[in-house]
């Protein structure tokens, strides 16, 4: 299973930044423009800085935003992606999330 994803994260249809895992390390950075306008972060847990959130898993923000219990479940066994692989889950279903926050893939974004 290739083990890179990187992401757009957008906030009301305007990109907010970039979501991504590379080896063990996710990272997310808001894109300098949106910084540059915006009022408020993604998350309270989610300041807006021009530094990047690296993490060793999943920040608690994006994780919040999969699917639970039986439609995680049905999502996993559908699209062959292993239940536990929450950013591959959040990637392939990010444009379908409640609220005004949708994942949507980069080119060549699962390699």
């Amino acid at each position: 299973m290739p083990n890179n994803i990187n992401a757009t994260v957008k906030f009301h249809d305007r990109i907010a930044g970039k979501l991504s895992r590379r080896g063990g390390l996710f990272t997310f950075q808001y894109d300098p423009e949106f910084l540059a306008g915006a009022s408020e972060p993604l998350s309270l847990s989610l300041p807006l800085q021009l530094e990047p959130f690296v993490s060793d898993t999943l920040h608690g923000f994006f994780s919040g935003l999969i699917s639970e219990g039986w439609l995680r479940r049905l999502q996993s066994f559908s699209q062959k992606i292993d239940e536990t692989d929450e950013l591959r889950l959040l990637v392939n279903n990010g444009r379908d999330l409640s609220g005004a926050v949708t994942i949507e893939p980069l080119e060549n974004a699962l390699s």
